[in-house]
């Protein structure tokens, strides 16, 4: 649902300590949690070994009692998770805060969810605010310079702000948080130097390092707590001169759905050859993904093993492209396209494969890779940041370099022994654990009970409340 809040209309104050009234409920006390800067600035990673007393804190629960360390004290933590985009938009970063967002409420915490819509975006799911953006061509995808007077006054009622985007969004936490005192964590998600260099091939790639490498570093050094999903980003941001402390902490996946022995989706229903060795990707249809990487490694290992099919579940601008590719290769019959699919269905569609396949680089904690492992699939993936720390090599699936005939050699092994495929399964379904929602939400709000514990007063300077009178004037309507 879209929350509103009840105000007074010439009121924009971001004393914390005022009364806040939300729509449908009394007036809510905000807790007076100050900002915490930064605590050095040298090149330290904290890593999952350094978060000894969280981790033993998790691991002496059970996976029905994570309340106990999710919670700060006796009282639930107010949670901003501030993004660019959310639902009905689908992305790796949109499903992470969605499951997230979930993890933490079945603890008892509230969490809100700030981004842009167009106006069309509509929700259902409580505690979403939708600041008017501008929608991006035909895409679910909306950006803004600023949030509604009603979404600031209610995320400067937050213990604790989680942002997801580092620029437009990002931003934004930045102007309407620190002055407000509440602290600020930031989770890097995506490889925007790869990102930069797919869908801005004409832009020189030292002007779009060079830009990373100014605003990386200083946007880090502005939030409280930077986390990387995985240790091959850490080492990304390091190069991109970020030297902020940086701790490890891996994206959660919601393992339920996928160890609950889902149904499979009927392969005649898909077209796909009942003997068929089953080969799937599952995400978004786009350039970022290298999906043309992938199809050729695919119709290189068809002509060798003709009883093999590939599936790829999703939807995006390159599926056209990916077909006629297909087609005029002959590999038509055996290249399938599901579509979008409903969230839900996406364990099904997994069951009914044998392996999963990526040739992707932008990742940075892959978690449509995650999900395979959860439903035992081995998985074939390219040398990178993030695929290379999730896939363990020989055991779990293969890591094959960063060449057509590497990836087609790499799934040309498992396409052809079935005992191999067994064994990475079962050691696959084994490896998914440590990423759990549960267990990975409590260490971040471990985190932030810290953040929230620690800080330190706030410091307001005396042209501040006329700057944010100022900057509230585009938005004043809810």
């Amino acid at each position: 649902m879209f929350i509103q809040v009840a105000s007074e209309r010439g009121d924009t104050s971001s004393d914390r300590t005022r009364p806040v009234r939300f729509a449908g409920t009394g007036p809510n006390q905000a807790h007076q949690f100050p900002l915490r800067q930064p605590t050095g600035t040298g090149s330290v990673t904290r890593q999952p070994a350094d978060l000894a007393p969280y981790t033993a804190e998790v691991d002496s629960l059970t996976p029905q009692t994570p309340t106990a360390i999710l919670r700060w004290g006796n009282a639930s933590v107010r949670i901003g998770m501030v993004l660019d985009v959310y639902k009905p938009h689908v992305s790796g970063v949109t499903n992470y805060v969605s499951i997230n967002k979930q993890a933490l409420e079945r603890a008892g915490h509230e969490v809100f969810v700030f981004a842009f819509g167009t106006k069309d975006s509509r929700t259902d799911e409580k505690n979403v605010v939708l600041s008017p953006g501008l929608p991006l061509a035909r895409t679910s995808y909306a950006f803004g310079f600023t949030f509604t007077r009603a979404a600031r006054r209610l995320l400067q009622s937050m213990d604790v702000v989680h942002v997801h985007h580092p620029f437009l969004s990002g931003r934004l936490a930045l102007r309407y948080c620190r002055a407000a005192g509440i602290p600020i964590v930031f989770t890097n998600h995506t490889r925007y130097d790869l990102y930069a260099q797919v869908y801005l091939p004409l832009l020189p790639d030292q002007l779009g390092q060079a830009f990373l490498q100014a605003y990386m570093p200083a946007f880090c050094r502005d939030v409280n707590l930077v986390i990387a999903p995985s240790q091959g980003l850490c080492n990304v941001l390091r190069e991109m001169g970020v030297e902020a402390p940086i701790e490890v902490i891996p994206n959660g996946v919601d393992l339920a759905p996928f160890r609950a022995g889902p149904r499979p989706i009927e392969r005649s229903r898909l077209g796909v050859p009942q003997d068929d060795v089953l080969i799937i990707f599952v995400g978004r249809l786009g350039l970022e993904k290298n999906l043309a990487f992938l199809l050729r490694a695919f119709i290189a290992l068809h002509r060798a093993q003709p009883q093999v099919s590939l599936l790829l579940v999703g939807e995006g601008p390159d599926r056209d492209d990916l077909r006629d590719r297909a087609r005029a290769e002959g590999a038509g019959e055996k290249v399938f396209f599901t579509g979008l699919v409903p969230y839900p269905d996406v364990p099904r569609y997994l069951a009914a494969s044998d392996l999963f396949a990526t040739a992707s680089r932008t990742e940075v904690h892959p978690l449509s890779v995650i999900e395979a492992l959860a439903a035992g699939l081995p998985v074939v993936g390219i040398d990178s940041p993030g695929v290379s720390d999730t896939i363990v090599d020989g055991q779990t699936g293969f890591v094959a370099e960063n060449t057509v005939e590497a990836l087609t050699s790499k799934l040309e092994l498992l396409v052809r022994d079935k005992a191999l495929r067994r064994r990475m399964a079962e050691a696959a379904s084994r490896s998914a654990e440590a990423y759990d929602v549960d267990r990975t939400s409590a260490l971040v709000a471990a985190r932030y009970r810290d953040l929230v514990a620690n800080a330190k007063p706030p410091r307001r300077r005396p042209w501040d409340h006329l700057l944010d009178r100022l900057l509230d004037r585009p938005s004043e309507t809810a």
